[in-house]
């Protein structure tokens, strides 16, 4: 499930994790958002599904506001070690550039399909229910839109 994570990386000049046997725990699913400052600054969002971090690039930092949708660009799976990863990854190196954690926390699946997943967030910073909607829009087939969930 990520080769691709693999493929892109060089791990004896990386100080980013290699994937290994670390075991995901089912009742408590972690949800990271790591602050990228690469070529361009985005923040990177890593939601722990089937073993793996699903992850989408959000060029923008995320809002707590409904109102505002952010682009989100799904990437390849990383593994689970990558939640606790900060650091610098150096030049020359795929993502090269500063990592920080910008929150983190736990998040409770409300649904989970191919083109919509809503999940709430128990992290330090945003708290709630939020959405990932797949768009059809551009050229990009990995062009998601995330927000806050309004309400009802």
């Amino acid at each position: 499930m990520i080769e691709e994570y693999s493929k892109k990386r060089d791990f004896e000049k990386t100080p980013e994790p290699s994937p290994s046997s670390r075991k995901p725990d089912p009742e408590n699913p972690v949800y990271v958002i790591q602050k990228h400052n690469a070529s361009k600054l985005h923040y990177d969002l890593r939601l722990e599904m089937n073993g793996v971090l699903k992850s989408w690039a959000i060029p923008k930092e995320p809002s707590k506001n409904p109102d505002v949708k952010r682009l989100a660009i799904q990437t390849e799976d990383h593994p689970l070690e990558y939640a606790d990863f900060e650091g610098e990854i150096p030049e020359g190196q795929y993502g090269a550039g500063t990592v920080e954690i910008w929150d983190k926390g736990t998040f409770e699946p409300v649904k989970t399909e191919d083109e919509e997943i809503i999940f709430r967030l128990k992290g330090n910073k945003l708290e709630g229910d939020y959405v990932l909607i797949k768009t059809k829009y551009g050229k990009d087939k990995n062009s998601w839109l995330f927000f806050k969930k309004k309400n009802d």
